[in-house]
């Protein structure tokens, strides 16, 4: 069984690292800008190679087509063209829009009464403190406490992790 498991970690690895990648790429707002016209720049220029274009029309056909706007003023004639544009349009719609989307809509999400790290350490200390004073009383005066609800592991993207049950 433990073969398995670890064989079955093996095979996600990659998929962790493209998750964690792409998780970096999502909340850095200049490295999707620059990979964004990046992208626009060297789409133009394999455009331009493969379309026998100019610079100008073809960072315009870039733009335009990452855009899925297509007005179809400039549209690829050969093979390599159709193929960048395959590409260029695929990138753009599962990747890169859903990225920035998901970038401007979680700080538009953000919720200021979430409580920050060092909030939420006190708190868990708080939290200790108090069940170490009910564990206290309640030896006192004999009483039997239920057992505490134990930490399930649970896997992930980013691989285990340990969530409380709640009640």
């Amino acid at each position: 069984m433990a073969g398995q498991h670890d064989a079955m970690d093996l095979v996600l690895l990659p998929f962790r690292w493209i998750y964690r990648g792409l998780v970096w790429f999502a909340n850095s707002p200049r490295t999707l800008i620059t990979s964004y016209l990046l992208m626009i720049v060297v789409a133009g220029v394999l455009y331009s190679q493969a379309e026998q274009k100019g610079a100008a029309d073809s960072v315009w056909w870039a733009v335009v087509t990452a855009s899925t706007v297509g007005y179809g003023d400039i549209s690829p004639t050969t093979f390599a063209g159709r193929f960048l544009a395959a590409l260029l349009i695929s990138t753009m719609v599962l990747l890169v829009i859903p990225l920035i989307t998901a970038h401007f809509a979680s700080r538009l999400i953000v919720d200021d009464d979430a409580f920050e790290h060092a909030e939420q350490e006190e708190l868990k200390a708080d939290v200790r403190r108090l069940r170490a004073l009910v564990e206290e009383m309640a030896a006192r005066q004999g009483v039997v406490l239920p057992e505490a609800p134990r930490p399930t592991p649970e896997t992930g993207p980013g691989g285990p992790r340990v969530r409380r049950r709640r009640r």
